[in-house]
């Protein structure tokens, strides 16, 4: 599971911030997950309580908000969910398309109490 690496790291990114703003306490971590992402929103989830333990933002609220895997189908031009339609454009159902977003991870958001 690399997602524990992977909120360990957020972790030290969000205090690092924190501390170069002179913030004492953050409510919520918003992270932005693509559906397209090999980051697996559940894991982490389940890993935070342990990523956040004895740090700043131990006592703070993580909230994740999934970006849609969409892209733009290159013989039609149509805007699609790759993951809704099997990969295959709904409108002329050919597989010819460029990702257009889906696979971001960040931190979307740091709200301060």
């Amino acid at each position: 599971m690399h997602e524990l690496g992977i909120m360990f790291h957020v972790i030290r990114t969000v205090e690092d911030f924190a501390r170069q703003n002179e913030v004492e306490k953050i409510d919520t971590l918003v992270l932005l997950v693509g559906e397209l992402s090999p980051v697996v929103p559940r894991y982490l989830e389940a890993c935070y309580p342990a990523a956040v333990d004895g740090t700043l933002l131990e006592e703070t609220k993580l909230r994740i908000e999934i970006m849609p895997g969409n892209a733009l189908c290159k013989p039609c031009n149509l805007v699609f969910n790759l993951l809704e339609n099997d990969k295959a454009c709904p409108q002329c159902g050919q597989a010819e398309w460029e990702i257009l977003s889906g696979q971001e991870f960040m931190i979307k958001e740091i709200l301060a109490c």
